[in-house]
């Protein structure tokens, strides 16, 4: 029980940084205010973070929070390729409509200068832990490609996502991020499909 609290705790900072942070902007969000939005204390804040910048790796924990409503309503008759579609395409939605590029920027950046924890590597992710069981399934239904294995496809699915909001941050967002993965996402993604001959 305690440890369902401090994680709750520690949720609700995180979930009220990154409210604070879109809507006013990361300088000008102060501890302070994320004790206040947060209804927590300041003690609890400095248990878990030593200051405003350490929640900068955080974000990685906004996303997999938006995975595990997900995969609440996620219709389970998709097939494993749409299943994929389905997910990056709501996680660049939330992104495009609630997390400023120049917080993603920032993460990215931050991510790239790490030499320890690398937040958006960590296979045990809910991101990475959802990603290997929809390809593993697909590829036990005879959807996806067999010959490769199911952490190849894992890694360069992750790769992708990643490369998509890399180059959205060098542009300036000046597209749609949504409407582009969208329209290339499958495109990669059939690259992985079983084919009757070959593949599996």
């Amino acid at each position: 029980m305690p440890r369902k609290n401090a994680r709750n705790t520690k949720g609700r900072i995180i979930s009220a940084a990154w409210k604070l942070f879109y809507e006013q902007g990361y300088d000008n969000t102060t501890v302070e205010d994320i004790v206040f939005e947060s209804e927590t204390s300041k003690g609890s804040f400095y248990h878990y973070f030593n200051g405003k910048d350490d929640l900068m790796g955080t974000l990685a924990n906004v996303f997999d929070e938006k995975y595990e409503e997900l995969m609440e309503v996620m219709d389970p008759g998709l097939d494993a390729m749409e299943k994929l579609i389905y997910l990056n395409h709501e996680l660049f939605a939330m992104i495009d409509g609630g997390v400023s590029m120049d917080l993603l920027a920032r993460l990215l950046s931050t991510q790239l200068l790490a030499r320890g924890e690398k937040h958006l590597l960590d296979r045990n992710r809910t991101y990475f832990k959802l990603l290997r069981q929809i390809i593993s399934e697909g590829q036990k239904a005879g959807q996806l490609r067999a010959d490769r294995t199911v952490n190849d496809i894992v890694k360069a699915y992750a790769l992708w996502e990643r490369a998509l909001l890399y180059d959205w941050c060098l542009s300036n967002g000046d597209y749609s991020l949504v409407d582009y993965t969208d329209s290339v996402t499958p495109m990669f993604l059939e690259s992985y499909r079983a084919r009757e001959r070959g593949y599996n």
